[in-house]
């Protein structure tokens, strides 16, 4: 582990394992010299009201706290395409946190969102947009992946201008190229506007 100036908050919810994939080469383009990446998911929400969550997760990143997002300096917030819109349990979590809202605890911190879905045209953009808007509610400043990422004009698959993303095609065990490296810039550039924001803030 490098001696980290900043950390970024890689922020994901993934049923079956293709946005935990992109969330995993966020984290590869976050880790560099003077930041770091801490990767954290959300427990899965049940309409059985007597069901009840391990504090611990059986197996993957630990469950994120509120602690981990008000003292992050740059968030990557992941969540696969539910109908055009991030997953019940990713907006759940988003539900509780009005009282960072209420501190300004995430002002002027950079954020970016991923997403995956099932088809090519399976609502990514819908859902890249709906996890930005609590961002910009809480006042983080939104950073998408610039059409400088040479990948953005050769992908036939994943990835957008709004955000890394995956199609979950049959038979898929990995990440197109294209797919993993605009994840991996996307990471790349959070990084380094959170670390310049960081430097630049005298905190």
């Amino acid at each position: 582990m490098n001696s980290a100036l900043c950390q970024v908050l890689v922020l994901y919810y993934s049923k079956h394992g293709l946005t935990k994939k992109l969330a995993d080469s966020i984290v590869k383009g976050i880790e560099s010299e003077g930041v770091e990446a801490l990767l954290r998911t959300v427990p899965d929400v049940s309409n059985n009201i007597d069901t009840t969550v391990s504090a611990v997760p059986a197996s993957g990143a630990p469950y994120v706290t509120l602690h981990d997002l008000a003292n992050c300096d740059g968030l990557a917030l992941g969540s696969p395409t539910h109908f055009g819109n991030m997953s019940g349990a990713m907006k759940f979590f988003w539900d509780t946190t009005s009282g960072l809202w209420l501190k300004g605890s995430l002002i002027d911190k950079p954020a970016c969102t991923f997403t995956s879905s099932s088809s090519l045209h399976g609502g990514q953009e819908t859902t890249l947009i709906s996890m930005m808007m609590p961002l910009i509610h809480h006042g983080m400043v939104y950073i998408g992946v610039p059409y400088s990422v040479g990948e953005l004009h050769k992908t036939t698959s994943g990835g957008t201008p709004y955000g890394a993303s995956a199609v979950a095609l049959p038979n898929k065990t990995k990440l197109s190229h294209e797919e993993q490296e605009i994840a991996i810039a996307q990471g790349k550039r959070l990084a380094t506007i959170a670390k310049k924001l960081k430097m630049n803030s005298g905190i």
